[in-house]
């Protein structure tokens, strides 16, 4: 099963490749993604990375989390269902 990870504190001139490549030291990464502002492009400061499986994004968690990432420590988490607005 899939297991979609969380990565907060990204630096701004992250891409989605450089989590891709991060990533895949802690084992198969199906996507990756960087999520930017919609008026101006600019990377928000946070993505998503999927992983293969449950026992790679735990490994992705531990290796990761709080790794050093073009100068900012990442907060790497398995992430929650997002929230219905009202």
């Amino acid at each position: 099963m899939q297991s979609k990870l969380f990565v907060g504190n990204l630096a701004w001139e992250v891409t989605v490749e450089d989590l891709k490549a991060l990533f895949a030291g802690a084992g198969s990464v199906v996507d990756a993604a960087v999520i930017t502002d919609r008026m101006t492009g600019r990377s928000r400061g946070f993505g998503f990375v999927t992983m293969g499986s449950d026992a790679e994004a735990q490994t992705a968690v531990e290796k990761f989390n709080q790794y050093d990432l073009k100068g900012r420590k990442l907060n790497v988490n398995v992430a929650r269902p997002m929230e219905p607005r009202q």
